[in-house]
């Protein structure tokens, strides 16, 4: 067999006998098609990961009380959310808030120095502006005792929003939350969009513990009853690793709600705790509590945000004021993690401008 050079370009393939075979190579077209496939090929799984990529949303102390009641009073629930707010929860599909009080009629105030209450009616609102999940693990939501608990985890329920971080006893509180369970629905509208892997299962998991590391001030610990989530470091160290070892692809949030109130930076403990979750098998640590922003730090390529301060809330001092969002964006093959910088005026979160 040899092969002859035509004018065209071609590459005939002839056999001995001097018959051409049927078979012509052009070889620039050969490499255009190469190249038109492989891009074609990087379009598809680019648009494949995109349509599988989840955007979560964790923000800092919600408060529906107090100076926020009376703003809300005022000019209505809708003034503390501005157009930058609402853009960001409804390009996103998970939001998730710490809810810094309960929201219920139950009128039955525990016998502490700040108690909270919110009009149950306005869950409806949070939730029309984009915000999916309530973290219900802090030391506020027991404010109207166990029936207020009992109540505010219905009516998160009833408004569409997942309550987390608490449940009818301790073993059903401390459990991990499925943030893109096929049963959620998104801001964006229908459910949450994670496309099948090939286990059956949607994409990759993403699952949210919630973790009270405070004591309750004259709340009994009653494990059999309505409760948050309160375990010991150890003991949610065990639930991450376990977790991580039955789903190993999975994407684990932690939600610690810890530290000491107006300080700027965490304690030791709390940085050798942190940590220690990040070794048990989480992805990111993202804590609240002390209605201040501290710091991130990076360890073994996990953030750890020790506080990301208020949300909606009426402390006016400066350090009160700065917050920020976090922003996780998890594909099958990638997550990015993205601090969004805010400030608190009149009790309203505002982005933070260049």
């Amino acid at each position: 067999m040899r092969n002859e050079k035509c004018e065209c370009g071609n590459v005939v393939m002839s056999c001995a006998s001097g018959f051409p075979s049927l078979v012509h190579f052009n070889f620039s077209h050969l490499i255009s098609h190469c190249s038109f496939l492989f891009l074609i090929t990087h379009l598809l799984f680019f648009i494949a990961e995109c349509q599988a990529q989840t955007t979560v949303i964790l923000t800092g102390d919600i408060l529906l009380d107090r100076g926020v009641r009376r703003q809300i009073q005022a000019k209505g629930i809708d003034y503390l959310f501005t157009p930058e707010i609402d853009s960001i929860f409804a390009h996103s599909d998970i939001v998730v808030g710490n809810l810094e009080c309960p929201a219920t009629d139950v009128r039955t105030p525990a016998m502490k120095k700040f108690v909270f209450r919110a009009d149950p009616e306005w869950l409806f609102d949070l939730r029309r502006h984009g915000i999916t999940h309530l973290n219900l693990a802090n030391n506020h939501s027991v404010d109207q005792r166990r029936g207020g608990l009992e109540s505010t985890i219905e009516n998160c329920r009833r408004a569409g929003i997942v309550p987390i971080g608490a449940g009818p006893n301790m073993e059903a509180a401390v459990q991990p939350v499925l943030l893109n369970s096929p049963l959620q629905t998104s801001p964006r509208g229908g459910t949450n969009n994670i496309p099948p892997r090939g286990d059956g299962r949607r994409g990759v998991n993403i699952w949210l513990f919630a973790s009270l590391q405070l004591t309750l001030e004259n709340f009994t610990y009653l494990p059999d009853e309505t409760s948050v989530s309160q375990e010991s470091i150890d003991s949610l160290c065990q639930r991450i690793s376990r977790l991580r070892k039955s789903d190993p692809t999975a994407y684990i949030i932690v939600s610690p709600h810890w530290g000491i109130e107006h300080q700027l930076a965490p304690y030791p403990l709390q940085r050798r705790q942190a940590r220690a979750m990040i070794d048990a098998g989480a992805d990111i640590v993202v804590g609240h509590h002390t209605h201040t922003l501290q710091a991130i730090e990076n360890y073994k390529g996990k953030p750890i945000y020790y506080s990301i301060g208020n949300f909606i809330f009426d402390q006016s001092k400066p350090i009160n004021t700065r917050t920020c969002m976090v922003q996780i964006r998890i594909a099958p093959t990638s997550t990015e993690v993205e601090t969004i910088p805010c400030f608190i005026r009149h009790c309203a979160p505002h982005l933070e401008t260049p």
